[in-house]
């Protein structure tokens, strides 16, 4: 049972795999992955904008946190000028915070543009392998078509095609069936000579036999009425004389 669902299974199998690579168009399958390439090179380029942009926003954190310490300085020196020591020194508390703020975010923007430089490079280098990708595969397109044009017109001049197993069936079962006519006739033809047929005109063997002795018998029986009928007519001619 194991090795009869093994044998259909391969047989499945081989049939799927055939209907398959019928259906298969390497045009089609080219397409669709240069497609599958281009949406690959348009997310590494939204990546890209997408680190440039929070590079961007970043950088602008950076312009105001360096305008602020500008500003905290100044208000220090100013606090220091009316004898405010108290409001100094919390300016400066303020600037050494928005300091260690600023330095926090130019480790980020470092490591953005670090991002950014690879993501660029992986852009550049997509591109021009799918370059080359469609370069290719239009050259193979191309060869698939010519050699799909030369088979179909070898297939056209010699008369090989798809339909050429079709067609071969039908011929055997034409002669096949022929033949079986031919076999057909022939009995029927030694049947009717041996007389084993019935006769459409009516009975079997034994009917033409009775009717062939009945026919036999009225011959007879007409014969001696004529016989008679003329011994007459000369016994009538003796008398009259």
């Amino acid at each position: 049972m194991a090795g009869l669902w093994q044998r259909f299974m391969l047989i499945f199998k081989s049939k799927a795999s055939r209907a398959l690579d019928r259906a298969e168009n390497p045009n089609e399958t080219l397409d669709y992955s240069y497609e599958k390439q281009l949406e690959l090179l348009q997310n590494v380029k939204r990546g890209v904008a997408d680190v440039v942009t929070s590079k961007k926003r970043l950088q602008l954190q950076t312009t105001q946190l360096e305008q602020s310490l500008v500003k905290l300085e100044t208000q220090a020196r100013q606090a220091l000028a009316a004898g405010r020591e108290d409001l100094a020194r919390v300016a400066l508390e303020r600037k050494a915070a928005a300091q260690t703020q600023l330095q926090g975010l130019d480790e980020q923007v470092k490591g953005l543009e670090a991002q950014q430089e690879k993501l660029v490079g992986n852009e550049k280098a997509l591109s021009a392998r799918i370059e080359s990708f469609r370069t290719q595969k239009e050259v193979i397109k191309a060869q698939y078509s010519a050699a799909e044009a030369q088979v179909r017109i070898t297939e056209a001049a010699t008369g090989i095609g798809e339909q050429m197993a079709d067609t071969g069936l039908a011929i055997q079962r034409a002669k096949e069936k022929t033949d079986q006519m031919t076999a057909r006739a022939a009995a029927i033809d030694e049947l009717v000579e041996a007389g084993d047929l019935e006769d459409f005109a009516g009975g079997d063997h034994i009917d033409r036999e009775l009717a062939k002795v009945g026919a036999q018998a009225q011959v007879e029986s007409d014969l001696e009425r004529l016989k008679g009928e003329l011994g007459a007519g000369e016994q009538k001619k003796e008398l009259e004389t």
